[in-house]
């Protein structure tokens, strides 16, 4: 039993693994690259991304690359506060020049040395991580400015309803935050306000006074009584 061996072989040898998460999390980051660099005319160099700071795989490899990607963010964003203090200590003259070589002897050239060590530490553990030159500058250059103040959770995972062809393997996205996020709307809340304002209201009929509700009842009561004399009168004119 594999006890105490995390992670997934993938159906690879140790190295073989290794060399994959490096690629797909390489992949990721050259997204980023400025679209300028990329030659649409040659067929035999890359392509630029469809959508920037996002690719497609399979969703084991998704989160199998997300802690390495997760870990090298991280160390580049904590050697931005090193790389801004150094930039500080650097002269505004051009290398080479006698200002530059002035700085060069000096003692400020001994503090900006040891202000910068650890971003140059930083970028050489990257690059050991990575594997590529390129990736590790847009990393430090571009991606860890845009998560200074976050913590952590720099990527997510989206897995996709539309399996790979051929063998149906389950897909995902594997993207960086804050660019593509999907924000929750609510629905509107329906008020009928401006219908009942709409409806026309029904005027009611004017009241009816008693002084003349009550000759319409003389009338109904005396009726009956007219109906019961008639029948009285005939029998005295058949005896006449």
């Amino acid at each position: 039993m594999r006890h105490k061996k995390r992670g997934r072989k993938l159906g690879r040898n140790p190295s073989h693994q290794r060399a994959l998460l490096r690629n797909l999390a390489s992949a990721l980051i050259l997204t980023e690259r400025d679209p300028e660099l990329f030659d649409t005319k040659d067929p035999k160099a890359p392509k630029p991304p469809k959508v920037p700071g996002r690719i497609i795989t399979t969703l084991q490899k998704a989160k199998e690359v997300r802690p390495l990607l997760e870990r090298c963010i991280t160390i580049a964003r904590r050697a931005l506060p090193h790389q801004e203090a150094a930039e500080d200590l650097e002269p505004a003259a051009d290398r080479d020049s006698p200002q530059w070589r002035a700085w060069r002897e000096s003692p400020r050239w001994q503090e900006w040395n040891q202000t910068i060590a650890p971003a140059v530490a930083a970028r050489r553990r990257a690059l050991k991580l990575l594997g590529d030159k390129e990736a590790v500058q847009i990393l430090f250059d571009e991606i860890a400015p845009r998560f200074e103040d976050r913590e952590g959770g720099y990527t997510r995972v989206l897995r996709l309803a539309k399996p790979r062809l051929g063998d149906a393997g389950t897909r995902a996205i594997l993207e960086l935050v804050g660019t593509h996020d999907r924000v929750r709307r609510k629905a509107p809340r329906p008020s009928f306000e401006d219908e009942i304002e709409e409806t026309p209201v029904q005027e009611a009929a004017p009241p009816i006074d008693d002084a003349d509700a009550q000759p319409e009842a003389e009338v109904q009561t005396e009726a009956p009584a007219e109906r019961a004399e008639a029948p009285s009168e005939t029998p005295q004119q058949e005896k006449s």
